[in-house]
């Protein structure tokens, strides 16, 4: 399965493994808690304030690798990487970028992203890794109107800014991505990243997020609908966060159950893409590994019925409490296929 796997744990469950397990571990990102003590300080981490609606009250979504692994920081970004794939992770508070060059951004949140981003190029021209494959983004009050602006719309600005400022496109061959609201806590990022570019799809449903109008800011969103790569040899695909959109308009307000289907209906069509693509990337809904992202916890029971309704299999599911990017979106959902998986919640 390419050498990449993914655990979904509690966060009990890491502590009690052997040094071995940990030798192949890029990198964890933990929901809904902390870290505990004891994990080992080379392995990069970060702690998300967006509790697990199923399963663990504290979850760990964990990415392994074969070794040998070696691990650094560098411009606050703590990595770890092998000879095909890297990971990394940051996570910044506004507050340090409050005042700063307040004349081009009254936000300190846009600053934030910029630097973030910068660094994220930085790192990656520095080890040589420029295929970006994927990066998972939270920030608190994703919805807020703040700053003159909504928050949201901030940190598309300050990513874009970035990605023009280190001389990467901003449109096409643009990596997979999300953004999520989360409860609270510093703007937090990570990411994984390869020797080589990988092949962004988008889908024939959808306005591409960077060809957004204005209406829903001034400057677009810089994603594609997934990346398809070949770190390893065999196809991996990550499917960027997928909501109910249809062209660049949200579908069924107010209907979770709907939102729900329409976000599964557009993953299989970002899938057919792949597959029409690349004849070896023929994945299908059961092949997928899941995090869905529910705003309202008490629609949590009738979202995760729908979900495994359409689905119609068993997969792999980590169902989390977090706000989506457009207020009257309720549910978000993301994947990724390739790697081999293990589910313990």
């Amino acid at each position: 399965m390419g050498g990449l796997s993914l655990n979904f744990l509690p966060v009990e469950v890491p502590g009690q493994m052997p040094a071995q397990w940990w030798d192949e571990v890029l990198g964890v990102a933990v929901y809904g808690g902390a870290s505990p003590t004891g994990w080992p300080q080379y392995v990069p981490s970060v702690q998300l304030a967006m509790p697990p609606l199923a399963g663990a009250s504290v979850a760990c979504e964990v990415w392994r690798a074969h070794g040998p692994l070696i691990d650094g920081t560098l411009g606050g970004i703590r990595y770890r990487r092998n000879e095909s794939v890297i990971f990394g992770c940051i996570e910044l508070s506004e507050g340090e970028f409050a005042g700063q060059d307040a004349a081009e951004s009254p936000s300190g949140l846009h600053r934030a992203t910029r630097s973030i981003y910068e660094r994220l190029f930085m790192l990656l021209d520095e080890m040589r890794y420029p295929g970006l494959l994927r990066v998972w983004n939270y920030l608190p009050d994703i919805n807020l109107e703040a700053d003159g602006s909504e928050r949201y719309w901030q940190f598309n600005a300050g990513r874009q800014d970035a990605f023009i400022q280190c001389g990467r496109t901003t449109g096409g061959n643009v990596p997979a991505a999300c953004a999520l609201g989360s409860a609270t806590g510093p703007v937090a990022l990570y990411f994984i990243a390869a020797r080589e570019a990988p092949l962004a799809i988008e889908n024939p449903r959808q306005i591409s997020a960077y060809h957004y109008p204005e209406r829903y800011g001034p400057r677009s969103p810089t994603f594609a609908r997934a990346g398809l790569s070949r770190p390893h040899g065999s196809p991996l695909l990550f499917v960027s966060g997928t909501a109910s959109i249809v062209g660049h308009e949200t579908r069924h307000h107010g209907d979770a159950i709907a939102q729900t289907v329409e976000s599964l209906r557009n993953i299989e069509a970002v899938l057919a893409e792949a597959r029409r693509h690349s004849v070896d990337a023929r994945f299908g809904l059961q092949d997928l590994a899941y995090k869905v992202y529910v705003r309202n916890p008490d629609e949590f029971e009738v979202v995760q019925s729908a979900f495994e309704a359409h689905l119609a299999c068993d997969a792999p599911v980590l169902y989390l409490q977090a706000d989506v990017c457009r207020s009257d979106l309720l549910v978000e959902v993301e994947a990724s296929a390739g790697h081999e998986v293990e589910y313990a919640l």
